[in-house]
């Protein structure tokens, strides 16, 4: 796939280590070669799943993201929610738009939707 056109979110951290772990749990990482070198900066982060998702992490200018006043959210769409939802001890749900789905927040409060279309899942054809 080219990436022509691709629209990726570049979300503000306070602490990259731990976002950088959580979402490890949902399937992005960051390949070991664009990792820095010891002893160099390390404030930006190129996470990516095999799906064609990417995401990038950067630190937060002090000020930025304030607990419980975070305005960011993420919505990923996953086929596997349940898996998902299992690693991190949720229960999803069809809503009424038409998703399977579940939420949750990261370290620094961002919004996580986590879900997949109703009509698509296995089993509802």
């Amino acid at each position: 796939m080219s990436p022509s056109g691709s629209l990726i979110a570049i979300l503000p951290c306070n602490d990259l280590d731990a976002s950088e772990r959580f979402y490890n749990r949902l399937g992005f990482v960051r390949p070991d070669s664009q990792k820095p070198a010891p002893g160099e900066p390390d404030t930006y982060r190129m996470l990516s799943n095999s799906k064609g998702g990417y995401l990038h992490l950067t630190d937060a200018v002090e000020g930025w993201l304030t607990p419980g006043r975070n305005p960011f959210g993420l919505y990923l769409y996953l086929e596997s929610v349940d898996a998902a939802a299992r690693e991190f001890q949720q229960s999803p749900e069809d809503k009424p738009w038409g998703m399977y789905e579940f939420a949750m927040s990261d370290p620094d409060e961002t919004l996580v939707r986590v879900g997949w279309p109703t009509r698509l899942r296995a089993g509802n054809q």
